[in-house]
């Protein structure tokens, strides 16, 4: 079984049904699928942005406060 890791992309434009976030200390963009937000694990990752960063967050998009290999593990689970 393959593991489908979430696309990372440097152009602004992100494809209809995806979003993009920012993780890690490089603050790496990531574009995923909307359907990540119903995730248990990905709202998990959603409470801690929010206990870090409130609506606040320092790139104007969504932060993801944890490194990016914990990113990437977490969503590789989640396809």
């Amino acid at each position: 079984m393959a593991i489908r890791l979430p696309r990372m992309v440097s152009s602004k434009k992100v494809p209809k049904g995806y979003f993009a976030v920012y993780v890690g200390e490089n603050q790496k963009r990531f574009v995923i699928p909307v359907s990540f937000l119903n995730h248990p694990s990905f709202q998990d990752l959603l409470g801690k942005s929010e206990e870090e960063f409130g609506y606040s967050h320092p790139t104007s998009g969504l932060t993801i406060p944890c490194n990016e290999d914990t990113f990437l593990e977490v969503t590789s689970r989640m396809y």
